[in-house]
């Protein structure tokens, strides 16, 4: 199955059992399906972009956090005071612009991560081993305790 294609505007593919339509960012005709390249190549170009504008005296680790938490803020934004019922309609109408801010953050976490010396793809990945155990599936399925609270 094809996931992207530059030959358009809008693609659907399948997304947890369902078909999503999605349009390209501003101009930027590709739409992608589960992963469009590595962490260590994206990071890489992240990093070329901050030291070709010399930005990096901009980017210190509490620069970065707060970055973070405020564009993970601005992301909120799109939701705030939407019912259920509310929430696919926004996410349709405003698609492109909540795909950016999502971009915005990532693009900050990839950069602060790698600036720390942290390999982003092995810390989440031990991450969700830890979240294994912590939530076993026949214990954590179907609710949303704690995992201190799963007994």
């Amino acid at each position: 199955m094809e996931y992207f294609r530059e030959d358009v505007d809008t693609v659907s593919f399948p997304v947890r059992g369902r078909e999503i339509s999605s349009c390209g960012m501003q101009g930027i005709h590709r739409v992608y399906g589960p992963m469009n390249d590595s962490i260590s190549s994206l990071t890489a170009r992240i990093q070329s972009f901050v030291d070709a504008r010399e930005w990096r005296q901009f980017h210190s680790a509490k620069d970065l956090s707060v970055a973070i938490a405020a564009e993970a803020g601005e992301l909120m934004q799109h939701f705030v005071w939407q019912q259920d019922g509310q929430i696919d309609e926004r996410v349709s109408e405003r698609r492109d612009e909540i795909a950016s801010e999502i971009a915005d953050v990532g693009i900050l976490l990839f950069e602060f991560a790698d600036n720390l010396g942290l390999q982003l793809g092995d810390v989440m990945a031990a991450k969700l081993a830890r979240n294994e155990q912590r939530y076993p599936v026949e214990k954590s399925r179907g609710n949303n305790l704690k995992y201190n609270q799963l007994g």
